[in-house]
């Protein structure tokens, strides 16, 4: 990181950061395929740590809990060393084939939290349309994830710097509570009252929000604007 800070991303190569780091040019390559991985040395160990929470979750947690319980280690794996992050998250924003890494390491997340929130519907929530269920696995992964993420880059934005895990538990309420319905702890659930069927088809709802409005902000324009319309 001091090398990329002082000479440049694009300026610095392989063989000076093994020579920064003592070792040879061979040994870099035992570790890592190029330098841009050297940069997100810690993802594919903090993947295998969150689905070993998944793996070792309770029977009674809420399966939303569990998946944000997950996404917390790349939280931890963040602040475990804040300057390193900060200069990190300084430079993705610089240089465009870290971000693309970036992304696709999201995607990573994203696809591992939806595989396992598909596995814990409730079969009675959603009689009517079965097919929805991946589609509410899917998004409702993407909100745990697109809330952390949020959290991340404000904490990372200021230095480093607040009480990013209370931060982190307030986004994770407002995902709960908005995607919550209809996920239950398993399949084995107790069946529910079917609600009355309203008769009509579902509407496509459309808001608009600033990117750099606060999560609840955003949840509050969507639940008003749901209201208006039942």
């Amino acid at each position: 990181m001091e090398l990329f800070a002082t000479k440049g991303y694009e300026a610095t190569t392989v063989d000076e950061i093994a020579a920064a780091a003592g070792v040879a040019r061979r040994t870099f390559f035992r570790h890592f395929r190029s330098k841009e991985e050297a940069i997100f040395p810690d993802h594919d160990d903090t993947l295998v740590r969150a689905e070993a929470v998944l793996n070792a979750a309770p029977a009674h947690e809420h399966p939303l809990d569990t998946v944000c319980r997950g996404i917390k280690e790349v939280m931890r794996m963040y602040a475990a060393a804040p300057e390193i992050s900060v200069a990190r998250y300084k430079l993705t924003r610089e240089v465009p084939t870290l971000r693309e890494a970036e992304i696709a390491s999201v995607a990573r997340y994203e696809r591992l939290f939806t595989r396992y929130l598909l596995g814990h519907f409730d079969e009675h929530a959603h009689a009517d349309d079965a097919n929805d269920d991946p589609l509410l696995a899917e998004v409702a992964a993407s909100a745990v994830v697109t809330a952390h993420n949020h959290v991340l880059r404000r904490w990372l934005r200021a230095g480093g710097q607040g009480d990013v895990e209370a931060q982190l538990d307030h986004a994770f309420a407002i995902v709960r509570r908005t995607f919550g319905t209809g996920i239950g702890a398993g399949r084995e659930s107790t069946p529910r009252t079917p609600a009355a069927a309203s008769g009509a088809q579902g509407e496509v709802l459309v808001t608009v929000a600033r990117t750099d409005a606060p999560l609840d902000e955003v949840m509050r324009t969507i639940e008003q604007a749901l209201k208006e319309r039942s």
